[in-house]
């Protein structure tokens, strides 16, 4: 999927498109400002991702076709790919330009005269950016990156390859950027990085996750809506937890990076938690917020998984009721320890991932179905369309003259579920 981050009110801004998380559309907008500091016009910056196979090769044939459609720009790449396997991006004759991931947020290497090759090694990085945004084009919230990187060494993942070590924005810096973007206009405000729940580690004090969202919400009580990023179930603190059950501005929305529902695949990805931790911690946020949705990550098809291992992954998404699904079918990433592991057939892998999307379906239906007849509140993101505080999806019907402008909140009186899948809302 391909995100446009372009200014509207300038025009001769670089364009950004960008592949893969929440974070990298967060960067995305750091890296337009950041170009655009360094006097950089009319170029094209293509963030990749890095996650499958697949993400690498949609960026190539994106990259491709941009040169074909612009002749004469700039052509930069940057991202997890680039900074993975900085030579083969630089060997594609479309390109003018590669950054790594570090050196993709700051101004200085956007500038006309930049070195054409500048990635230096990730897992030497100590710093995290901590730009100040004023808001991200065309979106009505805002993403805050508040960690990068990662310490952990899942066997399937690249990415702690590409982003580097666990290293946090000071609790300061998050909430000077919280303010300034609910100053700006941001109804919703969605707290990213990598490794979420890994913040704080390397601070002093050591201050976990939760106490940092409390002094948020704290110190920044104009915030209507925080939203979290992907939570690893094993760093959820106790802190979190109570603020799940105390504080209404902490939406009703949790994803979790889950990966598998056996037991034994766990352990061969080398996760930190086991089926009954994820069961055990859905139910227990059930009992302190009652009605929230749960999503979470899934891979079918890893190394030495068998079909009653499989099925295991299924029946989890019934047992958690996991309504909101990122499904991948395995990638193997060159590296990691995985691909030493005896694979499970590609077409074998896509069509378990297909029936644990189905299984999400089913739950997912079953959930819009129950919000028929309540109320719900819905950030208006485009004219007509916005999310409800549990990330459903919800068409808009003003009943009145004036209705909600994009970035607003509304109480949609739900009325029915659309044929795609959507909720129907009706707002005064």
């Amino acid at each position: 999927m391909t995100l446009p981050a372009r200014r509207p009110e300038a025009p001769a801004a670089p364009r950004v498109v960008t592949f893969g998380c929440r974070l990298n559309s967060h960067e995305s907008a750091v890296m337009c400002d950041q170009a655009r500091a360094a006097g950089l016009e009319d170029a094209i910056i293509v963030n990749t991702c890095a996650v499958t196979k697949e993400a690498e090769r949609q960026a190539r044939q994106t990259i491709r076709k941009l040169r074909r459609e612009n002749p004469d720009a700039r052509l930069i790449v940057t991202g997890c790919a680039a900074q993975l396997d900085p030579a083969r991006f630089a060997g594609m004759p479309e390109v003018d330009q590669v950054l790594g991931n570090a050196e993709k947020l700051r101004a200085e290497s956007y500038r006309p005269d930049g070195a054409p090759y500048q990635v230096t090694d990730i897992m030497t990085v100590r710093e995290t950016a901590g730009h100040l945004l004023s808001g991200f084009e065309d979106r009505a919230r805002a993403f805050v990156q508040v960690q990068q990187g990662c310490d952990h060494r899942c066997t399937f993942c690249i990415i702690p390859f590409a982003r580097g070590p666990n290293r946090s924005v000071p609790m300061g810096r998050v909430v000077d950027q919280v303010r300034a973007l609910v100053e700006a206009g941001y109804a919703e405000v969605v707290l990213t990085g990598v490794d979420i729940t890994s913040y704080g580690a390397d601070l002093p004090g050591r201050p976990p996750l939760g106490q940092m969202v409390r002094r948020l919400l704290s110190l920044v009580p104009e915030l209507p809506r925080l939203r979290l990023s992907s939570l690893d179930p094993v760093g959820v603190d106790d802190d979190l937890l109570r603020l799940v059950a105390e504080e209404p501005r902490l939406l009703p929305h949790l994803h979790l990076s889950i990966q598998a529902g056996d037991d034994l695949i766990l352990k061969r990805m080398k996760r930190r938690h086991l089926r009954g931790d994820v069961v055990a911690l859905a139910a227990r946020l059930r009992d302190l917020r009652p009605g929230i949705a749960l999503g979470a990550d899934l891979i079918a098809g890893f190394p030495t998984e068998t079909d009653a291992q499989a099925v295991n992954t299924v029946s989890l998404v019934d047992e958690a009721d996991l309504t909101h699904l990122h499904v991948f079918p395995y990638s193997t990433r060159p590296g990691t320890p995985a691909a030493r592991m005896p694979a499970v057939p590609g077409d074998v892998a896509k069509t378990r991932a297909a029936a644990v999307r189905a299984a999400g379906q089913r739950r997912l239906a079953s959930r819009l179905a129950a919000r028929v007849g309540q109320v719900a509140d819905v950030l208006v993101e485009r004219a007509g369309f916005g999310h409800s505080e549990d990330y459903l999806p919800v068409d808009l019907m003003a009943v009145s003259d004036r209705p909600a402008a994009p970035g607003h909140t509304a109480q949609a009186h739900i009325t029915g579920v659309t044929p795609e899948g959507r909720l129907a809302g009706t707002i005064d």
